[in-house]
C-alpha cells in the first residue's frame, strides 16, 4: 500500500526542526569545551589560582565528556534520544549555573564537571535520531553539517564570549548560558522525537523502500539487551577495532597540534605573539567547518562510500603532518601556516564519515551503543597523546618539537593503516 504523501511530506519537513534543536544543542557542546580558555584570567585574577589551578578545570569537562561515553550510548538505546537529551541538557544548565554562582575556585570546577556530564550526552542520541528521520545516503552529510556547527560555536566562544565577559562580568555569563540551556531543555522536550513512528508517521525506511519502487510492511524493531549490545560491539573484530585505533591516533594528533603546542610551537620557534598565532590557527576550524560538511557530501553523493574517503581524508591528512614535520624550522611564512593549518583542519575533518561507517556496521537498535564505544576512542587518544607530547616536550627546542611532530607521524601511518583494514557495509547505488 502507497504510503500518504502528506504524511511522507510532513515526516521531511519535522526532521529540519528535530535536527535544529540538536544543532543548537550541539553548538553549546563546543562553546562550552574551549570557554575556560577565553576566561582563565578573569578565574585567576578572581580566585588567585594559577595556571595549573586552571588547567585542571579546562581536563575536568574532558574527564566527565570521557566518562559519560558508555552511559550515552547504553541511555540513548534504552531511553530514547529525546528523553536523555532533555534531562542531560538539564545538567548542563545545573553546571552553568553552578558556575555562575560559585563562590569559591572548587564550586566552579564542580560546575565545569557538570558541564561536561550534561554536554556529553547531546552528540550519541543526535546520531540515533539522524538514523530514525534520514536516508541513509543523508547520514554522513548531516554529521557532517552538525561538526560543522560545532566548531562554529567553538570560534563563537572566542571573540563573543571575551566581548561578553569584559562587559557583563564571566559570572553573568555562565547564569545566562544556563539559562539559555534550561531553554533549550524544554525546546528539545517539545520539539524532538525518536522517530516518525512516535508521531503516528511512517518509518524513513518505508519511505526509501516506497522512493525505490519496493514494499515493506511496517513493523516493531526487536530490542538488544544492553549486555549483548556490548558484545556484539566490542566483540565484533574487524568491523569494530580498525576504526578504533584509528581514530585513537587521528583525533589524539589533532588535539595535540591544535589543543595544545601548535600555538606554543609558533611563539617558541617562530617568535610570533598571541594575536598572530591566534589568527592563524583560526584556520584549523574554519578548514574543519568546511572539510566535516564536504567529506559527509562526498561520502553521501559523491563516492557513495565512507571506508574511501576515511581511507583519502587519513592518507592526506599524514602528509599534512609530514609537512608540518619538514617545515618545521625550515618555513616561517605566516600566509604558509595559514594554508597547512586549513588543510590540517579541512581533512582533519573527514574523520566525521566514521560515526555513519560504524552506523552501518550494527544494528539500528545498538547505534547509541555502538557509536558511543567508537567515540570512547578519539578522547582517550587526545587525552593519552597529549600527556605523551607533554612528556617529550621537557625544552621547548626545535629539535624537540620536531621530534613531537615525527612521533605524530608515526602515528598517522598507523592510522592509516589501521583505516585500510576497517570494514564497510556494501550500501545500494542511490
Amino acid at each position: 500500500m502507497a504510503l500518504d504523501k502528506s504524511e511522507v511530506e510532513k515526516v521531511l519537513r519535522y526532521r529540519w526542526a528535530v535536527f535544529g534543536t540538536l544543532a543548537l544543542a550541539y553548538f553549546f557542546v563546543y562553546f562550552h569545551r574551549v570557554s575556560t580558555g577565553v576566561v582563565s584570567a578573569d578565574l585567576q585574577d578572581t580566585f588567585g589560582v594559577g595556571a595549573a589551578s586552571v588547567a585542571l578545570l579546562s581536563s575536568a569537562y574532558f574527564y566527565a565528556y570521557t566518562i559519560m561515553q558508555m552511559p550515552s550510548g547504553l541511555l540513548t538505546d534504552s531511553l530514547g534520544p529525546r528523553k536523555t537529551v532533555s534531562i542531560f541538557t538539564l545538567v548542563a544548565a545545573a553546571g552553568a549555573m553552578l558556575t555562575g554562582m560559585a563562590s569559591t575556585f572548587e564550586l566552579v570546577v564542580a560546575g565545569r564537571f557538570l558541564i561536561g556530564i550534561g554536554v556529553a550526552m547531546v552528540y550519541i542520541p543526535t546520531m540515533k535520531i539522524l538514523a530514525g528521520w534520514y536516508r541513509k545516503n543523508e547520514f554522513a552529510s548531516l554529521s557532517g553539517i552538525l561538526l560543522a556547527v560545532g566548531n562554529i560555536g567553538a570560534l563563537s566562544a572566542a571573540g563573543p564570549l571575551a566581548l561578553m565577559s569584559g562587559t557583563l562580568g564571566w559570572q553573568r555569563v555562565f547564569l545566562i548560558l544556563g539559562a539559555l540551556s534550561l531553554l533549550l531543555a524544554a525546546g528539545s522536550w517539545l520539539i524532538i522525537r525518536d522517530r516518525p513512528m512516535d508521531m503516528g508517521l511512517p518509518s524513513i525506511q518505508e519511505i526509501e523502500a516506497q522512493e525505490g519502487g519496493q514494499l515493506t510492511a511496517a513493523g516493531t524493531i526487536e530490542k538488544i539487551p544492553m549486555k549483548s549490545a556490548l558484545a556484539m560491539t566490542f566483540g565484533s573484530g574487524m568491523n569494530f577495532w580498525p576504526l578504533a585505533i584509528w581514530f585513537f591516533f587521528m583525533y589524539g594528533s589533532i588535539m595535540v597540534y591544535q589543543g595544545l603546542w601548535a600555538g606554543p610551537f609558533f611563539h617558541d620557534i617562530l617568535g610570533w605573539n598571541q594575536a598572530t598565532y591566534g589568527t592563524v590557527l583560526t584556520f584549523i576550524g574554519i578548514g574543519m567547518i568546511l572539510g566535516c560538511p564536504v567529506a559527509g557530501y562526498i561520502s553521501d553523493k559523491v563516492l557513495k562510500s565512507r571506508r574511501k574517503v576515511l581511507i583519502i581524508g587519513t592518507a592526506v591528512y599524514t602528509i599534512i603532518w609530514a609537512t608540518i614535520w619538514a617545515a618545521a624550522g625550515q618555513i616561517t611564512s605566516m600566509q604558509a601556516y595559514i594554508a597547512i593549518n586549513f588543510a590540517f583542519g579541512f581533512f582533519g575533518g573527514f574523520f566525521v564519515v566514521s560515526f555513519a561507517q560504524i552506523k552501518e556496521l550494527f544494528p539500528i537498535t545498538i547505534v547509541g551503543t555502538s557509536t558511543a564505544a567508537l567515540n570512547i576512542f578519539p578522547f582517550a587518544g587526545g587525552a593519552i597523546m597529549q600527556q605523551v607530547s607533554g612528556l617529550m616536550l621537557t625544552s621547548r627546542t626545535l629539535e624537540s618539537y620536531r621530534a613531537l611532530w615525527l612521533l605524530m607521524l608515526i602515528c598517522m601511518v598507523i592510522a592509516t593503516i589501521a583505516a585500510l583494514f576497517s570494514k564497510e557495509r556494501k550500501r545500494d547505488s542511490v
